[in-house]
């Protein structure tokens, strides 16, 4: 036993290395392979945890979106609609100058005169007025939309890392959507007055001296709408006009609390002020403002091809008197708010490529 322990030990220690050094091998491979299969299952749980809650958000996202194009941006037209009827009724004045003609003795020259430039700068009045009231409200709303995506993702990012809390999260922050949106209805209730009001002024100033014989073209009308739009723009600052979107910092309690009928405890406002104070700022940027100005033009050019075709195409491009245009400018103005039309201008506004890139752009930037 002992020769053959002398002659064969160093094979014996050879081997008893080698399968030791296997062993220990095997053990950091097995060591290694267990971990790594727990970060994949790590991995994939995380990976299907973050699949769960983007598609929730998606769905929250989609939830508001549908509320917004089903019930925010209807209500807020509609109402839109009927202040700005009852704030630029032309009838009376349609009235006297029909009665006006039919006897000739009940109004004197000048006084038909008065009526009709009357008539002309209330009609272009509420024209622009329409036009930028349905493109600023369809931007206005959509920007409220995204910001509100936005967040939602932002915070589920930054942590919150399970369903059960994303559900929570949008508890707690339904009050503060439900104030938000309802600020749409700010420029129908209080900011359409001093819309009109200013626009009014431009007009008078950009119609000045344009008498009811000159002949007017779709090209001189067109030019005129856009005259009123860009003065109204430019003369305004930023931050005034955006009065009359969304009520000032000071203001936005005054006017939220009265649509919450349930008499919310106001405490909690941080959020609400930040979702606010966000949306003054896209609304007061550079981007926004050429937004506006390409959907504005676009919006004027379809209106003026429906009035084309109220007109007959043959008048119009050849031009008619000023006297004959502005009735029917003022019965474009009247029916551009109604259900049937604004859908057309509204999903036209959807569909420019600037404004569909504005707003990814917008829904995928990160707050500071």
């Amino acid at each position: 036993m002992w020769d053959f322990w002398r002659r064969h030990k160093r094979k014996v220690y050879v081997a008893l290395g080698a399968f030791g050094g296997g062993y220990v091998l095997y053990k950091l491979y097995d060591a290694r392979r267990r971990s790594l299969s727990a970060l994949q299952r790590q991995l994939a749980d995380e990976r299907e945890n973050e699949e769960l809650i983007k598609a929730q958000i998606q769905a929250h996202f989609q939830s508001v979106q549908r509320i917004a194009d089903t019930a925010t941006m209807p209500h807020v037209m509609h109402y839109l609609d009927i202040h700005l009827a009852e704030s630029l009724d032309l009838t009376p004045l349609t009235e006297r100058l029909i009665q006006g003609k039919d006897q000739a003795t009940t109004l004197t020259k000048t006084e038909k005169l008065e009526l009709w430039d009357r008539l002309k700068i209330l009609s272009f009045t509420k024209m622009v007025s329409s036009i930028w009231a349905l493109t600023m409200l369809c931007l206005y709303i959509r920007v409220q939309v995204n910001i509100l995506g936005r967040h939602l993702y932002i915070d589920t990012a930054r942590g919150l890392g399970s369903s059960h809390l994303l559900d929570e999260a949008e508890m707690i922050d339904k009050n503060d959507e439900q104030q938000f949106l309802a600020c749409a209805d700010y420029l129908s209730n209080r900011g359409l007055l001093s819309l009109i009001s200013d626009t009014e002024a431009v007009t008078v100033e950009v119609l000045k001296g344009k008498h009811l014989k000159d002949i007017f073209s779709t090209m001189l009308v067109h030019d005129a709408i856009i005259h009123i739009l860009e003065t109204l723009m430019i003369r305004h600052s930023p931050s005034q006009w955006v009065g009359y979107l969304m009520p000032d910092d000071g203001d936005v309690y005054k006017f939220v609390a009265p649509s919450n009928s349930g008499g919310s405890d106001f405490s909690h406002v941080t959020k609400f002020e930040l979702l606010m104070g966000e949306t003054r700022a896209v609304l007061s940027s550079a981007e926004f403002a050429n937004v506006v100005d390409i959907s504005l033009r676009a919006v004027v050019n379809a209106v003026l091809e429906d009035l084309n075709s109220h007109c007959g195409k043959n008048n119009l491009m050849s031009g008619m008197p000023l006297a004959r245009l502005v009735p029917r400018i003022a019965l474009m103005a009247q029916q551009l708010l109604t259900e049937s039309n604004r859908g057309r201008y509204i999903q036209m506004i959807r569909n420019i490529p600037e404004v569909e890139q504005f707003f990814t752009l917008l829904y995928s930037s990160t707050p500071a």
